[in-house]
């Protein structure tokens, strides 16, 4: 097809932290050294900030390198953290760990809870300010690639107007190609053109297998009483089994706000088990309840986290351009941060092009973003938090936690061993035969919530006369394997209602895709045993937006 298009230095996939960053460094040293350079920011959601969500802690360090005055700004970190807390929990009953046994990575002196969709708003604007051109709304649904199919070139964003059966409607707009002499892929956790360029380039060829979890999130407003700006607590143990990897946040933010969630590693093997109930418990504990007990939940969300570490780290770049963010996976498990992350990750990678469009190497591999991640404090950061995710599979809850405790305090995480992680999320299901259902409370619509008034919280919408953007690439494996085997999990691990099985009577079972109510968290993607699910990109603006997430 002869498709429109526009011409950039650099192309950014993604407005999320890692890219943003990456378009305001570039800008930023043109400006220094006089260059003139375009670029290019496309973000799928409606707005930027809109399908952003973490919990969330932020440490400034990497923002302050990016814009040391941010502070004076206005960048939206104004809740500092004032007191950590860390509790392991029973059923009924909770254990509090003191300070001075936890390691450093789960102190927070010095960090800021945040709304990361604002913090996103905010860079958002400085992008803008130094000429950084945001196109939200328009998904990047295609690589574009040389005509040798060797080199990235840019990106095709999505046909508007195409109907469920694939025609074209009255409204039907073709995309059009954004072609960049660099392009940066900082799409966040499980990137729909990342994971293809994984494959393609062969990127993840003698690294970990990536493993990842969900995170789940509402926030609420609660009795000013009971509000502590800057509290942050963590518990781990109950609801989760002592062989399931995870825990839950609670984070007294501004304006008697507080962000609760749970994050719960996709490697569990119970196919009963749903994140969604889990977190529906968690608000059941007197210890968490105490706070939502007369206050009223405002917002809710769900996203999955790449967990694999150092380990698992993809290689970086390839010819036209490179990984950034969460689409190469950068969180630091330990501290449960990564947006410091995601934006040094993005600096590195926006010198480097910088570097490279200056000397006219364009399209050349952007080998120096590796070797200057090699070196920075980022690479150390990771390389000391490498072994607690592995620690924590291996030993489960109590075994874990002492090891990867043993890791950090006696050795600083700098431990004479490696370890790894050789099987991905999918393959560690076990047959429901071999597992005990688990009998979940119904919810009590104060405390404890179903998945459609979940969904109607993250005002989620799509255009529904579109083509399905949730793919099987066997239409026949949900029942026949999923099913038969695992009892479809799908219909527990989505926490957006998506995957139903409808069984009519007379009639052989069927799965039913409700894609209308897709969060975009990219759990079925992962965690699917089969991997016949494949996320793409709906039509542009479609999926959530959240706000003050």
């Amino acid at each position: 097809m002869e498709r429109e298009y526009m011409d950039y230095d650099v192309v950014v996939v993604g407005g999320g932290p890692s890219g943003l960053s990456a378009a305001i460094r570039l800008k930023q040293l043109a400006n220094e050294k006089g260059q003139e350079l375009s670029v290019v920011v496309l973000e799928k959601g409606s707005e930027i900030g809109a399908h952003i969500l973490s919990g969330a802690i932020m440490d400034p360090k990497a923002l302050t390198e990016l814009i040391p005055d941010w502070k004076e700004k206005g960048a939206p970190l104004n809740a500092a953290v004032t007191e950590d807390r860390f509790f392991f929990l029973t059923e009924t009953e909770s254990m509090r760990t003191p300070n001075w046994l936890l390691p450093s990575t789960l102190h927070n002196d010095g960090n800021y809870i945040v709304s990361l969709g604002n913090v996103c708003r905010w860079l958002a604007q400085e992008a803008e300010a130094l000429g950084v051109e945001i196109f939200p709304g328009f998904t990047a649904s295609q690589v574009l690639f040389d005509n040798e199919g060797t080199t990235v070139r840019g990106v095709i964003t999505g046909d508007m107007g195409v109907a469920k059966d694939g025609s074209e409607k009255a409204e039907y707009t073709p995309g059009m190609e954004l072609r960049g002499k660099y392009t940066l892929f900082a799409e966040g956790c499980r990137g729909h053109l990342g994971k293809q360029l994984i494959k393609q380039f062969g990127l993840d060829e003698g690294k970990d297998a990536q493993s990842y979890s969900i995170g789940i999130k509402e926030l609420w407003d609660i009795d000013p009483a009971k509000h502590q700006e800057g509290l942050a607590i963590h518990t781990a143990g109950w609801p989760l089994s002592t062989d399931t990897y995870g825990g839950s946040f609670l984070y007294h933010a501004e304006n008697n706000q507080v962000s609760i969630g749970i994050v719960v590693g996709l490697g569990y093997s119970n196919p009963y088990l749903s994140p969604f109930e889990e977190f529906q418990r968690l608000k059941q504990h007197p210890e968490i309840r105490q706070y939502l007990e007369g206050g009223r939940r405002v917002a809710y969300g769900a996203r999955a986290i790449v967990t694999g570490g150092i380990q698992a780290l993809p290689k970086l770049t390839f010819p036209g351009g490179a990984l950034v963010g969460d689409d190469a996976g950068f969180l630091n498990v330990p501290r449960i941060k990564g947006s410091h992350a995601a934006i040094k990750s993005g600096m590195l990678a926006a010198e480097a092009a910088f570097d490279a469009l200056v000397a006219e190497r364009s399209q050349d591999e952007l080998t120096a973003y590796a070797s200057s991640f090699e070196s920075s404090w980022l690479a150390d950061e990771l390389h000391k938090a490498r072994n607690f995710k592995p620690w924590m599979s291996k030993g489960g809850l109590w075994w874990g936690t002492l090891l990867a405790g043993m890791d950090q305090k006696l050795f600083g995480g700098n431990a004479p061993w490696t370890l790894h992680n050789t099987k991905p999320d999918s393959a560690k299901l076990k047959p429901a035969g071999q597992c005990d259902r688990i009998n979940y409370p119904k919810p009590d619509g104060k405390i404890s919530f179903d998945r459609l008034s979940s969904v109607f919280l993250s005002n989620t919408n799509h255009e529904e006369d579109q083509p399905c953007h949730l793919t099987l690439k066997d239409s026949n494996a949900p029942i026949a394997h999923n099913l038969a085997v695992y009892d479809a999990p799908e219909q527990r691990y989505c926490p957006a209602g998506v995957y139903e099985i409808v069984a009519e009577e007379g009639k052989s079972p069927r799965l039913q895709i409700n894609a209308q109510n897709c969060v975009h968290c990219k759990t079925c993607d992962i965690k699917d045993p089969s991997q016949n699910i494949n996320w793409i990109v709906p039509e542009g603006g479609g999926g959530p937006n959240y706000p003050n997430m």
